[in-house]
């Protein structure tokens, strides 16, 4: 029988060591000039239960912005979207437990009304104040959990890692583990002036409905690095594109989608402009903490055991590699099969055949968990026993080439188990 050796293939993961960055303490405030917390306003009948987050900077500062592409956008999103257009903001609110989507005027009035409490209660500008939420979409949402919540979120704020966290909880709905991020580097130096020591924090929170279209779910990402607003845009739709627009558990868009990033520039120095050594290192260790909380949702997906990592590769454009990538990760067959234990590459090679994208059967390649099991499209024999051994560990890997070009992308998603439909049947009841 004869001898093939895995695919070779070098992933885009980036490593942050590659920027000068490293983990850090911290959460979403681990940048300089950052406050956050997490309250119990009364958006969930649970007054154990978080449910409204703020991050706030201790003066106004650059900010950069992306949301959903869905056309049922919600309140939050119609408010927030022309805000963070001006590239200027003071704080970012969030609640969980009401989405505030397809609510209307009345919706849009009370964005605007929850984003005055907040400005009053912090004395800046009502036009400085970014909001979003999240949870069930179509019910009204009411103003009087804001009345007092607002104000205690502003009391509540603090800049350690134990505020930051309570604000990664405050986000959470099916999630099962809030998900952050930080990282600290020294930016290169340019014109004499000295390196900058940096930090880039956040957090995020997405279980299901996810497939990100130029957004994440809910995300606030934060730094102290001096940025010019088109460097914060440039570096944060990068990194977006690069992250959480790669991730997918069940090929929905939520109406709710949004991702911010505030830069309060307290690491000092000239502001950072693209085309620099400075933006090209901190975009880099940008991507990072967004890639790192793409993979924890992945990971977290509703009712997932298993976090699966599709590589594809050998395609002739990087669209046709995006295509194949997510009819793979999204075919429920494909997902199933996982959460079964079944190394069933039939299912791979049928969700890429039925993707759109042209291909000859006989150039492809698969390999299941580091295992060739598909060379020029024959089935190679596996060892079954050997396989469901390598079930056994908390990732999945399926790597596939074309054998068409140069062209590869990576999606992350889930398995689907019977969890993930009981909690779906059961989330409005």
């Amino acid at each position: 029988m004869p001898m093939f050796q895995p695919i070779s293939f070098t992933p885009p993961d980036v490593d942050p060591a590659t920027f000068g960055f490293a983990p850090c303490d911290g959460g979403v405030c681990a940048a300089e000039g950052i406050k956050a917390s997490g309250t119990h306003a009364g958006f969930r009948d649970d007054p154990n239960r978080l449910d409204l987050a703020v991050v706030a900077s201790d003066e106004m500062c650059v900010c950069a912005a992306t949301f959903t592409q869905n056309r049922f956008c919600a309140a939050p999103v119609q408010l927030s979207r022309p805000r963070a257009a001006s590239g200027a903001a003071r704080a970012v609110m969030l609640n969980s437990g009401n989405a505030n989507a397809s609510t209307g005027e009345q919706g849009l009035a009370i964005a605007k009304e929850s984003a005055k409490l907040l400005a009053d209660a912090l004395g800046c500008p009502e036009e400085q104040i970014l909001v979003a939420s999240t949870g069930v979409i179509g019910q009204q949402q009411a103003i009087d959990p804001y009345v007092d919540g607002a104000p205690a979120a502003v009391a509540a704020l603090g800049a350690d890692a134990d505020h930051a966290h309570a604000a990664a909880r405050a986000v959470m709905t099916t999630d099962t583990v809030p998900k952050e991020v930080s990282l600290v580097g020294e930016l290169p130096a340019a014109d004499g002036q000295p390196t900058r020591t940096v930090h880039v924090g956040g957090f995020c929170k997405g279980s299901g409905m996810i497939m990100p279209n130029m957004a994440t779910m809910l995300s606030v990402l934060t730094t102290d690095a001096p940025l010019t607003p088109e460097a914060a845009h440039a570096a944060l739709l990068a990194a977006v594109r690069a992250s959480f627009n790669q991730v997918t558990v069940d090929s929905d868009t939520s109406t709710n989608d949004s991702c911010f990033l505030l830069a309060t520039g307290k690491a000092g120095g000239e502001p950072i402009c693209e085309g620099t050594e400075a933006f090209d290192a901190f975009a880099g260790a940008l991507r990072v903490a967004c890639e790192t909380l793409a993979r924890k949702i992945a990971a977290d997906g509703e009712g997932a055991t298993k976090m699966v990592t599709v590589d594809v590769l050998g395609c002739k454009t990087d669209e046709d590699a995006d295509t194949v990538a997510r009819t793979i990760a999204n075919s429920p067959l494909v997902k199933t099969a996982i959460f079964g234990h079944d190394a069933n590459w039939g299912r791979v090679a049928a969700a890429a055949g039925r993707s759109g994208v042209e291909f000859d059967q006989y150039d492809v390649d698969i390999d299941f968990l580091g295992v060739p099991v598909l060379r020029a499209g024959m089935p190679v024999p596996m060892d079954e026993e050997d396989m469901l051994r390598r079930f056994e560990g908390p990732e999945v890997s399926i790597v596939i080439d074309l054998g068409q070009g140069s062209a590869s992308t990576r999606i992350w998603t889930c398995d689907f188990t019977h969890e993930y439909v009981t909690i779906n049947g059961d989330y409005r009841t």
